[in-house]
């Protein structure tokens, strides 16, 4: 196998330093080189003079060039490293750039896949480095602003080649814990490699998975790692993260006295509308007194019921006169009046004419030709009538 293995070439391998085993007396040192997104890593055995005059610490990104070697004694592999160089910042940070363009084409910062914080949650998932300022910072100010919070903290590496699988294992255990209704991933500030891990690929995509809100609070105003873009809210400081999860109680309590006394205010406001309202209703005439309209209605009924009498007794008296002034007139015309001066209508009897309903049948004499000697008459008068017979016939001069 240690044949086999060393007839492979160099390679340059990319990763963080994780524990360096180096001693200026020593000949040669030894180095563990990790992946900083996943659980892999690769001893490697170096001289001390290739250490000696770089300054390396754990954390540092490198690139190393080297040949796969196999110890037998041991039974480990390693690689035996002859150079060694530093990734520069300026390089650290084009690739995040370049990251962070390319999550954004995915959709992994828009707006819409954001999740809303709760207004009070149940309990509060921190992920934080051991003993940290960023923890103190949190659980002070979240339990002075409502005292009855809830925290459950998992500690963890947050720089190194360690960090991220440790946050993503964090991570996920919040998420499916029960009861945690917010995550918040916290640490103070730092250089460009300190807080490198929050720019790293693998977060992103286990924060983006994540179904419970997750705020990032990494570092200081200035800083801004890709977790600030992928998290569901971006805090300045952990201090600034605890205020946004947890509300403050006393100006909690404020606004619900406010808005007691305002909603006093307008139910007291609007009573008092209500009572001068029913008031100037009850000061109306038709409340004050309900017989007035009725009164009155009665009134204005009985003066045209007077109207219309007065109309109607003037028409019938009218009409009354008009009826007896034509009486009057059909009076003087008609014969009643011409016999009740003297006047008398003789009626000749026709024998030939039938009977009316058992009367005999007579016509009015107008001239001597409608009688004869002998004819029998009815002479009429304005008091009665009389029957007489014709002696002669005399015409007239």
């Amino acid at each position: 196998m240690k044949q086999w293995i060393e007839r492979l070439g160099h390679v340059w391998v990319e990763g963080q330093l994780a524990q360096i085993n180096y001693k200026p007396s020593w000949k040669l040192s030894y180095v563990t080189l990790r992946d900083p997104q996943a659980e892999a890593s690769v001893q490697l055995t170096c001289p001390s003079s290739l250490l000696r005059d770089m300054d390396l610490s754990d954390g540092d990104r490198v690139v190393v060039y080297g040949k796969p070697a196999f110890y037998a004694g041991r039974g480990s592999f390693s690689l035996w490293v002859t150079q060694i160089r530093r990734v520069g910042v300026g390089e650290l940070l084009a690739r995040i750039n370049a990251l962070r363009e390319a999550l954004a084409r995915e959709g992994l910062f828009d707006p819409e896949r954001k999740k809303p914080l709760p207004f009070l949650p149940r309990r509060v998932g921190l992920i934080t480095g051991r003993g940290s300022a960023a923890e103190r910072d949190v659980l002070a100010v979240a339990r002075d602003r409502w005292p009855e919070v809830d925290f459950e903290v998992i500690n963890t590496a947050v720089q190194g080649p360690s960090a991220v699988p440790e946050i993503v294992k964090a991570l996920k255990v919040l998420d499916d814990a029960a009861g945690v209704d917010v995550i918040i991933i916290a640490r103070g500030g730092g250089s460009v490699e300190d807080l490198l891990p929050f720019s790293e690929e693998a977060l992103q995509r286990a924060v983006a998975t994540c179904s419970t809100p997750v705020v990032s609070a990494i570092g200081h105003e200035p800083d801004n790692p890709i977790l600030d873009n992928v998290a569901d809210v971006r805090a300045a400081t952990p201090t600034d993260a605890a205020k946004r999860v947890v509300p403050d109680v006393l100006a909690e309590r404020e606004l619900v006295a406010q808005l007691r006394a305002r909603g006093r205010q307008a139910v007291v406001g609007y009573v008092n509308n209500q009572a001068d309202y029913v008031g100037q209703l009850a000061s109306r005439p038709v409340l004050a007194d309900p017989y007035t309209p009725i009164h009155r209605h009665a009134e204005e009924l009985d003066g045209w019921r007077r109207r219309l009498r007065r109309e109607v007794v003037s028409l019938v008296e009218s009409q009354s006169n008009d009826v007896a002034s034509l009486r009057a007139r059909v009076k003087a015309l008609g014969p009643a009046a011409t016999l009740a001066r003297g006047y008398a209508v003789v009626q000749v009897r026709d024998p030939d004419a039938p009977k009316q309903q058992g009367a005999d049948a007579y016509s009015v004499v107008t001239s001597i030709g409608d009688v004869a000697p002998g004819s029998q008459l009815r002479v009429r008068v304005g008091d009665g009538s009389m029957g007489a017979a014709v002696l002669n016939v005399t015409p007239a001069d």
